[in-house]
């Protein structure tokens, strides 16, 4: 069967991957309780911050030729131990909540930043189910799944369903005791295009400690 996703190890020249790794240390704990709803848009512009500049790196791998309008991204951040995010599609989130209209990235990608202890990205072609645990899908043998490492690149079709797996590399159903590290990725979306409202990074106030 054909893989759902493509891998590359080593995706962000070391030099740039390091500078990007100090600036998130920065960033600290800013705005955590909200990292998946603090999003930006870059549209292939003059890089403003550390992370437009590896965009612009990757661009080529990435999107090809395919039209792309540019990248919706953001910083992931969780503790395993306590999984916060479902299985899902992405989607234009507020033309959806809007108008109930289903529009897809064409391309979704994952930059892992460092190794944590379980946290497995899952991408399948299975619909996200109600009845399940963190809307898991009922077949999950059909999967791939994805270790988080430093430095290693996911890329997949933006239409996939995907999730992500606690600390036991399980299907998050409540939290677990203890604490786990934080893990940490840059998600990436490639449109053709722009999301609904969704803001530059320089129109926000936000992640100033990327810049430069």
């Amino acid at each position: 069967m054909e893989p759902l996703v493509q891998l590359t190890e080593g995706a962000v020249p070391p030099a740039l991957f390091r500078r990007l790794m100090r600036r998130l240390g920065r960033v600290g704990r800013e705005r955590l309780r909200d990292t998946y709803q603090t999003t930006f848009w870059y549209d292939f512009g003059p890089p403003a911050n550390v992370v437009e500049e590896i965009i612009t790196t990757l661009r080529p791998g990435i999107a090809g030729r395919r039209r792309v309008a540019g990248v919706e991204w953001w910083l992931s951040r969780m503790y395993t131990t306590d999984v916060r995010v479902d299985f899902h599609q992405d989607r234009d989130e507020k033309l959806a909540r809007r108008t109930g209209e289903l529009v897809h990235p064409r391309i979704g990608s994952v930059l892992f930043l460092n190794r944590v202890r379980g946290g497995a990205l899952v991408v399948t072609r299975e619909l996200p189910e109600e009845g399940n645990p963190s809307l898991a899908p009922s077949r999950m043998d059909t999967a791939d799944v994805v270790a988080p490492r430093p430095n290693r690149l996911v890329v997949f079709d933006g239409a996939l369903t995907h999730g992500v797996l606690d600390a036991e590399n399980r299907i998050p159903d409540g939290k677990l005791p203890g604490r786990s590290r934080l893990r940490r990725t840059l998600v990436m979306n490639w449109w053709a295009h722009r999301p609904t409202d969704v803001p530059a990074w320089a129109q926000t106030r936000h992640y100033r400690a990327l810049a430069g």
